[in-house]
């Protein structure tokens, strides 16, 4: 399974990071390729190519704010393929995610 997002909290400092690598690890821990955009204070890191999204089999969008590039998601949102919720949700709860994430 390959799993795309993007994590960005209202400060874009520590939960943007904190939802980052709870995905990342929860993730590699169960054998999946990742991939997570991040927005933060910092600017956009780990930038999602075009490929990237297309080939994921679902999308994450665990933000708290409005992000640049949201239109990106549009197609694997139609498709069912995007599950958006706040950082801390990621934080409190990775792998609850991450079986929503499995099942989209």
């Amino acid at each position: 399974m390959k799993i795309v997002g993007v994590t960005a909290c209202t400060t874009g400092i520590a939960h943007t990071y904190m939802a980052q690598e709870a995905l990342e690890r929860e993730c590699k821990r169960r054998g999946y390729e990742v991939k997570i955009e991040t927005q933060g204070g910092m600017g956009i890191d780990n930038e999602l190519t075009e490929e990237d999204i297309l080939e994921a089999d679902a999308v994450i969008l665990a933000i708290a704010i409005g992000i640049e590039g949201e239109e990106r998601f549009e197609e694997k949102q139609d498709d069912g393929k995007v599950l958006l919720l706040d950082p801390s949700k990621v934080i409190k709860n990775v792998i609850d995610v991450v079986d929503q994430l499995e099942k989209l």
